[in-house]
C-alpha cells in the first residue's frame, strides 16, 4: 500500500497483525528489533511504524500491570481470608457479641 504524498508505504493491517502475533510475548527490546528488521529495506513511512511501537509498548505496559493487579488482589484475598479465619477462631461458637 503507496501513500499518495510521500510514496512511503505504511504498514498495512494486515502486516501490524502478522507482527503483532510474533511479537506478542517478546520483551519490548527484542520485539523493537522484530519491528525494526520487518522494516528494513522496505521504504515503510517512520511515523507509521513508531506508532506501531507505541502500541506494541502500550500493550506489553498492560500486561504488566494487569499481572501486578492480579498478584495484588490475591495477596489482598489472602489476607481477607487469614483475617476472617483467625476471628473466627477467637469465638468457639463463630459469635464475637461483647457482654
Amino acid at each position: 500500500m503507496e501513500q499518495q504524498n510521500t510514496g512511503q508505504k505504511i504498514l498495512d493491517p494486515i502486516e501490524r497483525a502478522k507482527l503483532g502475533i510474533k511479537v506478542l510475548n517478546m520483551p519490548f527490546s527484542e520485539a523493537e528489533r522484530v519491528i525494526d528488521d520487518y522494516v528494513s529495506g522496505g521504504n515503510y513511512e517512520k511515523a507509521g511504524v513508531d506508532f506501531f511501537k507505541d502500541q506494541v509498548a502500550t500493550q506489553r505496559h498492560i500486561q504488566e500491570k494487569s499481572a501486578e493487579l492480579v498478584s495484588t488482589g490475591g495477596e489482598i484475598l489472602r489476607l481477607v481470608v487469614n483475617a476472617f479465619a483467625r476471628n473466627l477462631a477467637k469465638s468457639p461458637t463463630g459469635n464475637n457479641q461483647a457482654s
